[in-house]
């Protein structure tokens, strides 16, 4: 048994101030406790000026110590491993392959079975997006390789608990969190 079959994804969900630094605050705990980070997707969440952040972690061990040490930041909200809950995950890419005339309806037909948009089409190249499970995202890039891929860019998994179940309760007394003086907010 080699030590890479011990490694265990884990998928964490953090509600978050949005200010700058907190995003390096937390990777830096990741990093410290020697854990990879496999993905990370970040937007703003239902409650203005807090960020939702959906982070995937490979770990050896269970990533709860590292989680608590989280929860103690100042600038997280909440935190929650949802590892082994009921959750909906997604991610989406966008995939640029190589066209002609003769491949472009072949791309078009595959893109299709797995429900995805084709959203440009060049002379020599075509856009290809797609949503779902990571791996219809991995069985549909193997399938485009044929046609040689161009440029590939992808968004890291996010997830929500499955149901009405939410993964940061809404307090009663609800704060209202300022965001950052000067931040943006695109």
């Amino acid at each position: 048994m080699s030590v890479w079959s011990k490694i265990t994804p884990h998928t964490i969900i953090a509600l978050v101030e949005d200010r700058p630094g907190v995003l390096n605050r937390i990777a830096s705990k990741w990093r410290q406790r020697g854990f990879n980070i496999e993905s990370l997707a970040v937007g703003h969440s239902e409650k203005p000026g807090l960020s939702r952040m959906t982070f995937v972690v490979d770990a050896d061990t269970n990533a709860e110590q590292v989680v608590r040490q989280l929860d103690k930041l100042v600038d997280v909200v909440d935190i929650r491993d949802v590892s082994h809950e009921d959750i909906v995950a997604r991610e989406m890419a966008m995939i640029k392959v190589r066209s002609s005339q003769t491949s472009r309806s072949q791309i078009i037909d595959l893109a299709e079975v797995f429900k995805a948009d084709i959203v440009d089409v060049g002379l020599d190249s075509m856009i290809i997006e797609a949503t779902g499970e990571e791996q219809k995202i991995d069985s549909l890039v193997a399938l485009l390789e044929d046609y040689e891929i161009i440029e590939l860019v992808r968004t890291g998994k996010v997830a929500m608990l499955r149901g009405s179940a939410v993964s940061h309760p809404h307090e009663e007394e609800e704060e209202h969190y300022e965001r950052y003086p000067g931040q943006h907010t695109w």
